[in-house]
């Protein structure tokens, strides 16, 4: 057996492996932005909180986000590099790829307000972390659209 019919083989458990890390991803893309708003409007009002809010973001990040972001990626580019699977020469591996390269910086983004957190350096309002709550459904409307009707 060859390289590619290994991958042929192993392609279904990947990416099912895949789409299992996805929604764990986008869990915590969706939750940590919501986490955020609650830190600003309730925990900046009381500080026996702010511990048990700075220890949930964390977690989140570090338990959940992490390693979800790393198995999507692992497995989305054993995927593309599959022999056959993806035709460069329509738009949608470029909009799909361009969505999670994006999601990917506001993944990182978010890292950066959860130590601006921890610092006690926040400078956003809960109104501009709900408005940011909206740019993974943005992004994963983009990347589902891409995948299934592939333009």
């Amino acid at each position: 057996m060859d390289l590619t019919d290994l991958m042929f083989t192993l392609y279904p458990y990947v990416k099912s492996l895949h789409i299992m890390a996805v929604i764990s991803w986008m869990a915590g893309l969706f939750y940590l932005p919501r986490l955020f708003v609650y830190h600003v409007e309730q925990a900046e009002k009381v500080e026996e909180v702010k511990p048990i809010f700075l220890l949930m973001e964390q977690k989140l990040l570090k338990v959940i986000m992490g390693p979800a972001s790393v198995v999507t990626w692992l497995a989305g580019l054993f995927m593309v590099f599959t022999p056959g699977l993806v035709d460069w020469s329509y738009i949608w591996p470029w909009t799909k790829g361009a969505s999670v390269i994006a999601m990917t910086w506001f993944h990182h983004w978010l890292m950066f307000r959860h130590k601006d957190f921890r610092e006690g350096k926040n400078s956003l309002t809960g109104r501009q972390y709900r408005m940011m709550n909206e740019v993974p459904t943005l992004l994963m409307v983009i990347i589902v659209a891409s995948v299934i009707f592939k333009f």
